[in-house]
């Protein structure tokens, strides 16, 4: 196949990339190019100082044809009536990476297909997934444009460790807590259900779904088929770093309430609800898709990684300090109830 990706370079999109520059793909990745050391050799970048500049792009791709063309990073209406007026005409297949948050917050079932509803009160980043699928899957019915949306769950990779709470600088701040035997919070009591995808099973899903005639027209969830609480993840961590899990729990609310952070969409509108995917849809479009990373593999590799790579350990005192915070306000709310009891 032909591709474009715009972007192709994150946690979702970098195993993408890798699996079809491996298959012999022609592959063109459309950003600033701040990766290129990771990707494979027979890449091609087309280089631009800013992919929202509509007239740069155009200009760049101009006279190209594509069977398939991704923007993996569209966020916004905007940028999807953007992608819209370059590529309509010059891709056989238009990929939009939405989310699996857009799904209906509160749920009413914790089973999950992609007719579940879509809408989410609490994240204006999945109300904006969700007005962006709207907007191509109108250009669809309208006019025939060749879409397909893909919403991914929780994804991760080799450069993070994957967790429900943490600081601005990502993941590292809570894996040395762990390290140096202290407590890390897990929101609620640690029992709803998650599901954590590496992002090579993703790929093999994604691929799958790419020159599909079955694809065009159509939603599709992409997660790992495996199911865990939130205390067997935060588990499986501490078992890979071969420490004890001091686990603290706090309610969503709680930490929602009390954070210097945005929780609300990230735990409210997303992490503390208990979902189960059902990948029935997918599996008949890709029948060999059969994702075999379980998280206990995954999550070891992940930290093997990151321990060998200094780079990717982001201190973040100002969130280590807030951890300790909620844990002693939390254990001083607890004595002065005792008081009372």
């Amino acid at each position: 196949m032909n591709v474009l990706f715009i972007g192709g370079t994150g946690t979702i999109s970098m195993a993408i990339t890798r699996k079809l520059a491996a298959e012999g793909h022609q592959l063109f990745l459309l950003n600033r190019g701040n990766r290129s050391v990771q990707l494979p050799d027979n890449v091609k970048y087309i280089k631009v100082a800013d992919v929202n500049d509509e007239a740069d792009v155009k200009a760049k791709i101009a006279g190209m044809k594509f069977d398939v063309v991704c923007d993996f990073i569209i966020f916004h209406k905007e940028q999807a009536e953007r992608d819209f007026r370059l590529f309509s005409g010059i891709t056989d297949q238009f990929i939009f990476i939405s989310s699996a948050s857009a799904y209906h917050k509160p749920l009413s079932s914790y089973i999950i297909t992609e007719g579940t509803t879509m809408a989410n009160p609490y994240w204006q980043y999945s109300r904006e997934k969700i007005e962006c699928e709207e907007y191509f899957f109108g250009k669809y019915k309208e006019m025939g444009f060749p879409i397909t949306v893909v919403r991914p769950s929780h994804t991760y990779d080799e450069r993070s460790v994957p967790l429900g709470v943490h600081g601005a600088n990502g993941s590292w701040q809570v894996v040395k807590r762990m390290m140096a035997g202290k407590p890390v919070i897990i929101q609620g009591d640690g029992t709803s259900l998650w599901t954590m995808t590496h992002n090579s099973d993703f790929a093999k899903a994604f691929v799958g779904l790419m020159g599909n005639p079955h694809a065009i027209g159509e939603a599709f969830q992409i997660t790992s088929d495996e199911t865990l609480t939130w205390n067997q993840i935060y588990q499986a961590i501490a078992q890979a770093l071969g420490v004890e899990l001091k686990a603290y729990h706090v309610s969503s609310e709680f930490l929602m309430a009390v954070s210097d952070y945005d929780l609300e969409g990230s735990l409210i509108g997303d992490k503390a609800n208990s979902v189960v995917f059902d990948n029935t849809k997918l599996k008949r479009a890709v029948p060999d898709y059969m994702p075999n990373v379980s998280f206990a593999k995954g999550v070891k590799k992940t930290i093997d990684y990151v321990l060998a790579h200094p780079e990717l350990q982001r201190e973040d005192p100002a969130f280590d300090a807030w951890c300790d915070r909620v844990i002693e306000k939390m254990e001083q709310a607890k004595a002065d109830l005792r008081k009372y009891l």
